[in-house]
This record gives C-alpha cells, sequence and structure tokens, in this order.
C-alpha cells in the first residue's frame, strides 16, 4: 500500500486473477493519528516530553474490500471497496 492510510479507489482485477488495490485504507478514528489523539500526539512532538496518546474515538470508519474468489480456481471474480462509518455507541 501507500501507507498513507488513505484508502485508493484502482480496486481491480489483474488478467490472471488478482485482486488489487493500492491502499484500503484503515480501520479506526480519520481525524486523528493513526488512531491516536491528535492533541497527545502533538504535545509529544512540540515538547518531546513523554504523553499518554489515548485512542481517538470520534469519526470512526472501518475500511477495506471484500473480496470475491472462485473455490475452483482460486481466483478473484470480484472486489469491492467498503467504508462505514461506525456508530459512538458500539
Amino acid at each position: 500500500g501507500t501507507h498513507t492510510h488513505i484508502q485508493t479507489a484502482d480496486e481491480r482485477i489483474l488478467p490472471e486473477g488478482t485482486a488489487y488495490i493500492t491502499d484500503i485504507g484503515m480501520t479506526g478514528a480519520v481525524d486523528s493519528v493513526l488512531g491516536r489523539r491528535v492533541d497527545r500526539v502533538l504535545e509529544h512532538f512540540l515538547t518531546g516530553m513523554p504523553a499518554r496518546f489515548g485512542m481517538a474515538k470520534e469519526n470512526v470508519q472501518l475500511q477495506g474490500v471484500i473480496v470475491d474468489i472462485d473455490e475452483n480456481s482460486g481466483r478473484a471474480c470480484a472486489i469491492e471497496r467498503i467504508k462505514l462509518r461506525l456508530d459512538e455507541d458500539r
């Protein structure tokens, strides 16, 4: 992947049946630093002092792909991007 944790829109099935996408995205808080609270990460970065980052809990999304696989050939038949916002109550 791109290692940016940003879901790309380039999903496709390659000629030999491989499902491909550059980056499936991430599951976690979108407005965060890799799922951690931005304010705490910035405090640590700016001061150099140890800080507990804590998990960001707002705007949580599940991102990924669903791939249909042919059971006989083992090749991908379809790939579909998913991006679901998760309720804060879960």
